[in-house]
């Protein structure tokens, strides 16, 4: 069965129905019937304690059922058998209210994987466990315009969206996904994309699933031009695990979800409201002719105010045609502001003069998007001032904005005339406004941009374990082999053992020399002592070596333990390249500021694999640190080009070598040609031997 007949069953089986005052199932019951009546679907409460619920014929299981149903919703404590018997009944789906499952620890998750074997044996797609019915509210019919579509993880978090249908925003759709034991948030995401009611999905989200259909699930939504907003939790440290590399450190579950929401076109905001406004926004706003902002209003200080939030955001302010300026100049005193932001002072917004100005706003050809600010009602002007509005957004094609500044919120303009719009955007608050239209022009940005470009093939990027692993660090030298393997240039260098060896390894490089210690598992050697630039005489190498040799020789053995002599390579711009292995998305490859400030600059974005060159150079100009690479105060402008092949040298690795689950490339010296990376750390994944029984009585 498709979602089709999950939203709109025929028929919905209630486990577990009751009509006994005080008990917790009535309420959802009652639910379930009033939406059953009002969508003329058919209802069969089910019970064996009761001959009827609420009048009506109760059956005592549903293998009594004389007919299939579509949905079975269990109120019941005990949902196993409800599963099983809704797959001998040849249901389609089944919504396990019960919690007490995967967010209660481990006891839970085991239970919760066992209620969705039981699904799957069964032939039903499961939704929950821990979830309720907000799927079956009563939405309005009666309300023009796009739909918004919710999901959410919690029930609660979902409620603020749906009652935007109390200020005529309409919501078509409601999934609450829960644990998401089957039935997942990409699932709802994929089968919303691209109906014609939809226009915008908004989410709330705790986590998700997989990275891969998540993947597919956000390339449905923008070639079916459906935007995806959503309020995604879990930026604190909290998820992310430990990891010896800066990548591991810097990644973490939060940073890699954001990179990936990014490079998907996925919209991310902080609030719920913020949900709310920018999911209407994207919903009614058409793709735009032009990105330039038209502010407009009565009052300098609000205009100035609007223009600061603008810039701060990255927002371009329209520059008004001569042609308009000059119509403006005909209605607006001398004395006031005709450029961009505008401001008539109040009086022509009570004449024929107020519609003049706003249709040579919308008329100019840089302005792709209007945006009028009203601090606080001022009666009559802020009425005529908003019907105007309200009549200029029916006859453009550009999105008119309102932003209804007043506290109060039940006056009549915004009540009746403002939210009676189907085509004006609303907003309470200037920032919620800045940052849809941010969110807006993102969305079509990137839009135009998936179009443009091949898409590269999806693949699982994660590494595929056969049982469990072990991690070992390689060392500098062994990983520089591998990354030198890859393409990426490392320096010159040789591994010698010995004080000796190292002054013979200085002679036959020349010139200055790095000298550093060298072992598997020794990932951060400045913090020991162990490295040290510019070395030039030999006598200075000789007693570094031995001093390196003696730290080493306290708890580091192996074949590539050692002194590493590199020719010193000087000149660039110092970042760093790395890859970790994502629980959810698989293989992240990050850029972030290099050097021994890595993790303090904090400098640093992300993208999962598979992912194209505009990608890596999306991801590289969201570096604050970018502005380096193209000549800063004087300098010279560096390699960007040999920094995208490093980038995608560095995924193309975490495709051939699966084992790879780490990668720390810090610092990689982009220089005027091409790129170096002075040092490298890698991790690999390696199976633990299985040991028999009788082996282990050996």
């Amino acid at each position: 069965m498709t979602l089709d007949h999950f939203f709109r069953p025929r028929s919905v089986a209630v486990v577990g129905a009751s009509d006994t005052p005080g008990r917790p199932a009535v309420m959802n019951w009652r639910m379930l019937r009033r939406w059953a009546e009002a969508v003329g679907a058919d209802i069969h409460p089910v019970n064996p304690n009761r001959e009827t619920v609420d009048g009506i014929r109760c059956v005592p299981d549903l293998d009594a059922l004389d007919a299939p149903v579509d949905v079975v919703a269990v109120l019941a404590p005990d949902p196993e058998e409800s599963v099983l018997a809704a797959g001998r009944n040849g249901a389609g789906f089944v919504v396990v209210f019960s919690a007490g499952y995967a967010e209660t620890g481990p006891d839970g998750a085991a239970a919760q994987e066992r209620l969705a074997e039981l699904a799957r044996k069964a032939g039903v797609r499961l939704l929950g466990p821990n979830t309720n019915l907000n799927a079956f509210e009563l939405f309005r019919t009666d309300l023009d315009g796009p739909s918004i579509a919710l999901i959410s993880q919690s029930g609660h978090q979902g409620r603020p969206l749906f009652l935007l249908q109390e200020n005529n925003v309409a919501v078509s759709h409601w999934a609450p996904t829960g644990n998401e034991a089957d039935l997942e948030f990409a699932d709802f995401a994929h089968w919303f994309a691209g109906r014609p009611e939809i226009g915008a999905i908004a989410a709330y989200v705790e986590g998700f699933k997989s990275g891969e259909s998540l993947a597919a699930a956000a390339r449905r939504c923008t070639e079916t031009d459906t935007p995806l907003v959503l309020v995604k939790v879990g930026r604190s440290e909290v998820g992310a695990r430990a990891a010896g590399s800066h990548t591991g450190k810097l990644g973490g579950s939060d940073r890699v979800a954001e990179g990936f929401f990014r490079q998907h076109g996925i919209i991310r905001v902080d609030a719920l409201d913020q949900l709310g406004d920018t999911a209407t926004m994207l919903a009614r706003a058409t793709a735009p002719r032009s990105d330039g902002v038209a502010i407009y209003s009565i009052s300098g200080g609000t205009n100035a105010h609007l223009a600061d939030l603008c810039a701060d955001a990255g927002l371009r302010l329209a520059q008004l045609s001569e042609e308009t300026v000059r119509l403006l100049r005909q209605w607006i005193p001398d004395y006031l502001e005709v450029a961009n932001p505008v401001d008539c002072g109040g009086h022509p917004v009570g004449d024929e003069r107020g519609i003049q100005i706003l249709d040579a706003l919308a008329a100019d050809p840089d302005v792709g998007v209007l945006v009028c600010a009203i601090a606080g009602p001022f009666a009559p002007l802020s009425d005529l001032l908003v019907a105007d509005l309200v009549a200029l957004a029916d006859r453009v094609e550009i999105p008119v904005c309102v932003i209804w500044g007043s506290p109060v919120g039940t006056e009549p303009a915004l009540r009746d005339v403002l939210y009676g719009s189907s085509r004006v955007v609303t907003f309470r608050t200037s920032g919620n406004c800045v940052r849809a239209l941010v969110a807006w022009r993102d969305w079509h940005h990137h839009r135009v941009r998936y179009a443009g470009t091949a898409q590269p093939a999806h693949a699982p990027a994660r590494p595929e374990a056969p049982g469990p692993t072990t991690r070992r660090v390689l060392s500098e030298h062994a990983s520089k082999a591998l990354v030198a393997a890859a393409g990426i240039p490392v320096p010159r260098e040789v591994l010698a053992r010995s004080a000796d060896e190292a002054v013979a390894a200085a002679a036959s490089l020349g010139g200055p020399v790095v000298l550093k210690g060298c072992a598997e598992g020794l990932a951060h050697k400045s913090e020991l002592g162990l490295v040290r630039l510019g070395i030039a005489g030999a006598e200075e190498l000789r007693a570094e070596a031995i001093r390196m040799n003696a730290v080493l020789a306290d708890g580091y053995a192996g074949p590539d333990t050692g002194l590493l002599v590199a020719a010193q390579v000087d000149g660039g711009v110092e970042l760093a390249i790395g890859l970790v292995r994502d629980p959810v998305f698989g293989a992240a490859v990050m850029v972030a500021a290099g050097g021994v400030l890595i993790e303090l600059v904090d400098d640093v974005a992300f993208r999962v694999a598979p992912f194209g060159r505009d990608d890596a150079a999306a991801m590289v100009d969201e570096l604050r640190s970018a502005v380096l690479l193209h000549g800063h105060r004087g300098s010279a402008a560096v390699d960007v080009e040999a920094l995208l092949d490093a980038i995608m040298a560095v995924q193309a690795l975490a495709g051939d070598r699966p084992d790879l689950v780490e990668l720390d490339l810090n610092p990689v010296l982009v220089r005027a040609e091409g790129v170096v990376a002075l040092d490298a750390v890698a991790t690999v994944a390696e199976p633990v031997a299985r040991t028999t029984p009788a082996e282990a009585r050996r």
